[in-house]
């Protein structure tokens, strides 16, 4: 769904704690669209699918990613059906860590994807230290 060779290009996340896993896939994604649509999982969906709340409100969480020089526009992801945020933003390629190849959920999305001549590009999973890492780390240092 090329717009005269502008490409729009679309990713998803909670983006809570911030880290360097989130920026790369943000750069990457960046370097191959011209426009980049960050949708941020709202806290009511990440308490849904999640069963707890994120440590960083919607809110801030959103700022953040607008505040990041890659991303271009930031909307509330408040499912997690991507034909749906398709239909909405008219994105050309969506973007996902390829921790989710292979689940079925994304084959098909990808199959209804490339139907409407769009399609999937998976960037490889960065191992990062967290939050949650370091936490621990700490916690078992005092111990």
């Amino acid at each position: 769904m090329c717009h005269e060779n502008f490409i729009i290009g679309y990713t998803s996340g909670v983006f809570d704690m911030f880290h360097i896993g989130h920026l790369n896939i943000l750069k990457r994604a960046k370097e191959l669209c011209d426009f980049l649509i960050v949708g941020v999982s709202t806290d009511e969906l990440v308490r849904e699918y999640k069963h707890k709340s994120p440590i960083i409100s919607y809110d801030n969480r959103k700022a953040i990613v607008e505040a990041c020089k890659y991303v271009d526009k930031v909307v509330p992801q408040v499912n997690r059906d991507k034909m749906s945020a398709y239909h909405r933003l008219h994105f050309d390629v969506m973007f996902v860590g390829d921790d989710w190849k292979g689940n079925s959920l994304f084959q098909e999305v990808e199959a209804e994807l490339n139907k409407n001549g769009a399609k999937v590009v998976y960037f490889p999973y960065t191992i990062c230290y967290t939050f949650a890492f370091a936490t621990n780390n700490i916690f078992l240092r005092l111990c």
